[in-house]
């Protein structure tokens, strides 16, 4: 039987790395300029932090201006006029905000970095980002299947379903979580992401989270993930439940306890792990898809 592809083949070497990617500063329509958010991220234990000031570059350069108290400071920004917004990862340069989003993506390509949808949930209507789109675009990395700024918006915060619309139909995309913080206070360490970096640099964190080598999350701690054939066992410091879930989002496998270990379904084309604990605090691993 044919084993698994997945992006935690190599967890040794390195360490695990706390990020939020989606920040905005008084540069846009945040209320807080660079240096107090940074402090703030610092304080809360972060490893890595990128600005992403909505259709305003913020380059390694920029950083230089400012104490980055030990923080990896990823360069970016939030592409957002003319259509659905979008993080761009890593950005050497400022790619601008085509009405066309796929030309946006091109770009992308050729700036350096990735790209990644935001908050398909947003709006009453709950589509800032219609579906139509997210399947007609290609070689973006992923999406935000969290963003905590929407919790006191319209919509929903949370777009696993989105995700796996897209995974059941054979795409290979990552999930993001991300505060999206505008406000001094209550939007920071809402959701994050845990990434595996050998290399802890800017380049070397934007490399991890392309590949997949992290986990989102609102508060779960993931400790172990190991693969062997199909089998995958998932531990946690804090999960109370744990569901495995596969095509269509079916929950092939469900436990109440802090791990997991469980074989994939053979016509399952990828398997995604959702972790529970109390309250509003969830982590969710990245895809594992049938080789």
């Amino acid at each position: 039987m044919a084993g698994l592809d997945h992006p935690y083949r190599e967890l040794r070497g390195g360490r695990w790395l706390k990020g939020n990617l989606h920040t905005h500063t008084s540069n846009s329509d945040g209320q807080r300029p660079h240096q107090e958010v940074i402090d703030d991220y610092a304080r809360r234990g972060y490893g890595f932090l990128m600005i992403s000031d909505h259709d305003i570059h913020t380059s390694e350069r920029d950083y230089r201006a400012f104490d980055t108290r030990g923080l990896i400071l990823i360069p970016g920004n939030e592409v957002t006029a003319h259509g659905p917004h979008m993080l761009h990862v890593g950005a050497a340069d400022l790619v601008p905000p085509h009405l066309d989003r796929q030309r946006v993506i091109d770009e992308v390509g050729t700036k350096g970095g990735f790209a990644v949808f935001n908050h398909p949930n947003w709006h009453a209507n709950f589509n800032h980002c219609p579906q139509e789109l997210l399947e007609f675009c290609h070689e973006y990395v992923g999406l935000e299947i969290y963003n905590g700024v929407i919790c006191r918006l319209e919509g929903s915060p949370y777009a696993t379903n989105r995700w796996d619309i897209l995974l059941t139909k054979g795409r290979r995309l990552w999930g993001f979580a991300n505060d999206d913080s505008h406000a001094a206070v209550g939007d920071v360490e809402l959701g994050w992401n845990m990434v595996y970096a050998t290399e802890p640099t800017p380049a070397g964190v934007v490399e991890a989270l392309r590949r997949g080598r992290f986990y989102a999350s609102t508060g779960v701690v993931i400790r172990r993930i190991e693969v062997e054939g199909r089998r995958i066992l998932i531990e946690t410091e804090n999960a109370a439940r744990i569901v495995a879930l596969g095509q269509g989002a079916k929950r092939f496998a469900q436990v109440d306890a802090a791990a997991i270990a469980v074989e994939v379904p053979a016509e399952s084309r990828y398997a995604r792990f959702e972790c529970w604990g109390t309250g509003e605090s969830f982590a969710w691993t990245q895809p594992f898809f049938s080789a």
